[in-house]
C-alpha cells in the first residue's frame, strides 16, 4: 500500500525566488509523517506522544530535488515503507505535481521512548501496521 495525501504550495513554503524553499520540504515530509500515522494507522500524534509516550524522531534525511515547486502548485506526496529494523523504519516520500516528480526524500526513523529517551523495539503491533506499507 501507499499513503497519499495533497498539499498545495503556500506562499509561506516559498523563498523570493518565488520556488519551495528547500527546508521546507523537511517540513511537509514530517507532516506528511504525521498524517500518514493520523489516517493510515489510526494513531495521532498527540496520542502517540502524549499517551504511549513514544516518539518517531528522524534520525536520517536524504532529499534529492529533481524540479522546481511554485507558490499554488498541487503537489501529491506518495509515502511507502522501504525497510523496517528492530527499532527504526526507513520511509520514502516522493511528491509530483501531475506526472513530474519534484521532490523525492529518503528518511529514516526511530521508534523513541519519550520518558528514557532510547530506542524501542518496534512491537508485533506496530510492525503489522507499517509492514502494510512495505514495498520490497
Amino acid at each position: 500500500m501507499i499513503f497519499t495525501k495533497t498539499k498545495t504550495v503556500r506562499f509561506s513554503h516559498c523563498d523570493p525566488a518565488g520556488i519551495v524553499f528547500y527546508p521546507r520540504y523537511a517540513e511537509l515530509c514530517n507532516e506528511i509523517v504525521e498524517d500518514w500515522f493520523r489516517e493510515a494507522l489510526a494513531v495521532d500524534f498527540h496520542h502517540l506522544h502524549d499517551k504511549l509516550r513514544l516518539g518517531v524522531p528522524a534520525v536520517r534525511l536524504e532529499v534529492e530535488f529533481l524540479r522546481p515547486s511554485t507558490y499554488g502548485d498541487s503537489l501529491q506526496f506518495a509515502l511507502r515503507v522501504r525497510e523496517i529494523g528492530n527499532a527504526s523504519m526507513v520511509l520514502e516520500v516522493i511528491a509530483r505535481c501531475g506526472d513530474e516528480e519534484r521532490v523525492r526524500i529518503r528518511l529514516k526513523v526511530v521508534m523513541m521512548s519519550l520518558d528514557t529517551r532510547g530506542a524501542v523495539r518496534i512491537d508485533d503491533g506496530w510492525r503489522r501496521k507499517f509492514a502494510a506499507f512495505l514495498e520490497e
